[in-house]
């Protein structure tokens, strides 16, 4: 009879995985790196378990959104104070804030648990080509679309 193996957090082995976001779809680029971080694209995929790989997207002032999306998508951030609600356009943030939009797209789809609150901590976002990360040896994730 076959047992089902759970993955121990000791024996986790993590890739350092580069992702380029020029020319690519938010939702596919967000949803590629959510899936490497939670680690389901391995077959030891444990869902209690961080054995998840760490992500680095570059070029994420290149990336795009579909349709008119960029004018009606919506960004709320509110201080905790009377009048606090801040509200931003997916066109402003794309244009001033580039790390943040992509951040955001991913985290959304992350696990909002102390569990993706770990994994969250495995992605670094980068608005130009270049990233501190090449002692890594990262490799480079083809995003599918």
């Amino acid at each position: 009879m076959r047992q089902t193996t759970m993955a121990k957090p000791a024996e986790v082995e993590r890739t350092w995985y580069v992702i380029d976001g020029e020319g690519q779809t938010l939702g596919r680029l967000a949803t590629t790196a959510a899936h490497v971080l939670r680690g389901k694209n391995k077959p030891t995929f444990t869902p209690h378990v961080d054995c998840g790989d760490y992500v680095i997207i570059i070029n994420a002032d290149k990336v795009e959104m579909t349709g008119n999306k960029l004018n009606t998508e919506k960004y709320y951030n509110h201080s905790g104070y009377y009048g606090g609600l801040r509200v931003r356009s997916a066109k402003e943030m794309k244009e001033k804030y580039p790390v943040e939009w992509v951040r955001r797209a991913v985290q959304g789809m992350l696990p909002h648990t102390k569990l993706g609150d770990v994994q969250r901590r495995h992605v670094f976002v980068y608005a130009g080509n270049e990233h501190p990360h090449t002692a890594q040896q990262p490799v480079e994730l083809k995003v599918k679309g």
